[in-house]
């Protein structure tokens, strides 16, 4: 669930406790299958069968809603299981071909649950673990623990398991299986990405917009103040920095993915090599390859050489392959590409692909060894 539905649901949630109403919260735990979403979607339902957020393209919230009043009333989670297969002849006969279970639960002032929010809240890496079967809540934020699983082995299985996840470059939610048996969903929140755009220049601008769109924090550095103004750059940070103040004033964490488009080979060249000497874990430079050999031969003129393990980073030319031309289309190739790094998706038409389409494409390649994939596809 990314960032701007989270901010959603939590302004409703906190709306509707100062009015004196009663909520649930409705989570996708486990899809098997093809659905509309995946784990850890969430949805809001209020005492007065409102509802904020959706868990499918319409077509479970109806039923999800019906379940999560009686929760409301009772103060029991509950765990439904949904069918979605088109020839279901018991369930809903959606024709999604897949199933999903969906975990209500009241929305309580316990710590465990004022925790979890906080960390919603505050767009903090967390992560709450519930078992499928069995009492307890478990909330984990780096060394802290609060709460406990009514297991003692499901317990710590569930703690090893959260920090792993939350290890991850692009965290998600997942139902995972103990060593016992035992099945425990791990809700995960973790930090907006981070873009940093050098360069303020028009395509920069539906860049930034669409990249915030998407739950990203985005920055946008360049020397030109005419350029850097919240009117071009909307909600974004802005810094007039010289390319020379760079290593100084900037620095990059390994949640950044900085794209280098100044269209100017000089502040190109100073970006790229302060972006190589950074944590930045993507580095996308816009333009053609051959322009990208310039700056490398540039930076060698001087004696800058990047190390292969720096060069690894970088995506050049930036973008997926959409026969992009305008600003705005543009934008789209080059999230695109982000999107598909981020979680391990091979970025290629889904035409002809068979079984669940949210599979991660390392997933795929494991069942299909003979396909290949890198940065440069």
């Amino acid at each position: 669930m990314n960032s701007a539905e989270t901010r959603t649901l939590l302004a409703a949630l906190d709306a509707a406790l100062d009015r004196g109403q009663r909520a649930a919260l409705a989570t996708v735990v486990r899809v098997k299958g093809s659905a509309y979403r995946r784990e850890g979607t969430r949805m809001l339902v209020l005492d007065d069968a409102s509802q904020v957020c959706m868990l499918s393209g319409g077509c479970l919230e109806g039923e999800v809603v019906e379940s999560a009043l009686g929760v409301i009333e009772s103060g029991v989670p509950e765990v439904v299981h949904y069918d979605l297969s088109e020839d279901a002849t018991w369930g809903l006969g959606l024709g999604c071909g897949g199933s999903v279970d969906v975990r209500l639960e009241r929305v309580e002032p316990d710590a465990v649950t004022l925790l979890w929010l906080d960390a919603l809240r505050n767009g903090e890496a967390a992560a709450l673990c519930v078992p499928i079967t069995g009492e307890g809540r478990l909330f984990v934020q780096g060394e802290r623990v609060e709460g406990k699983l009514s297991d003692p082995a499901l317990h710590a299985f569930a703690l090893t398991a959260a920090r792993a996840r939350l290890s991850t470059r692009d965290p998600r939610a997942a139902t995972v299986t103990a060593p016992g048996g035992q099945e425990v969903f791990i809700d995960v929140n973790s930090p907006a990405p981070e873009l940093l755009i050098y360069g303020a220049g028009h395509d920069a601008q539906p860049l930034s917009a669409q990249a915030q769109a998407l739950g990203y924090r985005v920055t946008v550095v360049d020397p030109r103040q005419v350029y850097l103004t919240p009117g071009r750059f909307p909600g974004a940070a802005l810094l007039p920095l010289a390319p020379e103040e760079l290593q100084e004033r900037l620095e990059l964490s390994p949640r950044t993915q900085a794209i280098i488009m100044n269209h100017h080979l000089d502040r190109d060249r100073v970006c790229l090599w302060h972006a190589l000497g950074s944590s930045a874990a993507f580095i996308g430079v816009l333009g053609p390859r051959s322009r990208y050999g310039q700056l490398l031969d540039a930076l060698a003129q001087e004696g800058l050489h990047a190390t292969p393990e720096q060069l690894l980073r970088v995506h050049s030319p930036v973008g997926l392959s959409l026969g992009a031309e305008a600003p705005e289309e543009v934008a789209v190739s080059i999230l695109s590409e982000l999107m598909a790094w981020r979680r391990g998706a091979a970025g290629r038409p889904l035409n002809g692909h068979e079984g669940p389409i949210h599979q991660t494409y390392a997933a795929r390649r494991e069942a299909e060894p003979q396909t290949e994939f890198s940065s440069a596809d």
